[in-house]
């Protein structure tokens, strides 16, 4: 089923449920993204928004409701009134026009870092090897790792990891990036460089985006437009600028905690443990 309409959304959530048992994790999520349009989504472990975005990308799914995504509706038609599971080919499809990087890296180890960026256009979309070569480098010229290509993960920093991931994603020509926490296995000096890309790709590419973090001042600077999620559900919804006062008690609170937390941070930051386990 696609809806045709020229002004449609890239992504339509429509009262999505998703359940595990008897937890109702998502609870009537509802929100439109516009094309070209960075959606930041904010929130407490466990509210649901790892959960979202993989039921956007029919990676779970859902018990009610309907997504779309670029007018499609995903993992699923309908039949009589009914919706019916999609063939696994025509989901595989709808996912690879979806680049999904997740919070660990999911590299194929045993490839080299340029290798795990062709595998999937030379194998899914049918692209030349040598095309692909050649798009690949361009890619990690993109996110600064020009120098890496013949590298093995294991021989890649976390961030760096990451970044060949985010690569690896676009080298689909997805019509969607979602992003789940992608910093959040990262040593804390490695942050910066993943959300440099990102920040890169959402000012330059005009790409539609879905991101879920807890860097609070990078969903500042790069959100068109917030969600923060609470008990599976959308608390408050609006741009960055909004965030600064929320109207919900939630949302405050929520706000309260990331801030003490961050500043507790700063504050132990400069006390570092030398190898026999005092302060220096």
């Amino acid at each position: 089923m696609i809806d045709r309409a020229p002004d449609r959304p890239t992504v339509r959530v429509e009262d999505v449920h998703k359940r595990f048992g008897r937890l109702e994790v998502l609870r009537g999520i509802s929100f439109d993204v516009a094309r070209g349009e960075v959606v930041v989504v904010i929130g407490p472990s466990g509210s649901g928004k790892s959960t979202l975005l993989r039921c956007i990308n029919h990676l779970e799914k859902i018990q009610q409701g309907r997504i779309y995504v670029d007018g499609e509706l995903v993992g699923y038609r309908v039949e009589n009134g009914n919706l019916k599971e999609e063939s696994e080919a025509r989901i595989a499809r709808q996912r690879s026009r979806v680049g999904f990087v997740f919070q660990r890296f999911n590299l194929f180890q045993h490839l080299s870092a340029i290798e795990n960026l062709t595998e999937a256009p030379v194998h899914v979309l049918g692209l030349s090897p040598r095309l692909a070569r050649e798009q690949a480098r361009e890619m990690l010229s993109v996110v600064g790792l020009e120098d890496k290509a013949r590298a093995m993960p294991a021989q890649l920093s976390g961030g760096q990891q990451q970044r060949v991931a985010i690569a690896r994603a676009l080298m689909m020509n997805p019509k969607l990036m979602l992003f789940d926490e992608p910093t959040s296995a990262l040593d804390p000096e490695l942050v910066g460089e993943v959300l440099k890309v990102i920040k890169y790709l959402a000012r330059t590419t005009g790409m539609t985006m879905i991101v879920v973090t807890h860097e609070m001042d990078f969903a500042a600077d790069v959100a068109n437009r917030i969600l923060f999620m609470d008990g599976g559900v959308v608390v408050e919804e609006g741009p960055p600028a909004q965030f600064d006062n929320p109207r919900e008690p939630r949302t405050r609170e929520f706000l309260r905690r990331v801030l003490q937390r961050d500043g507790a941070e700063e504050e132990t930051e400069p006390d570092k443990l030398d190898v026999n386990g005092g302060s220096q």
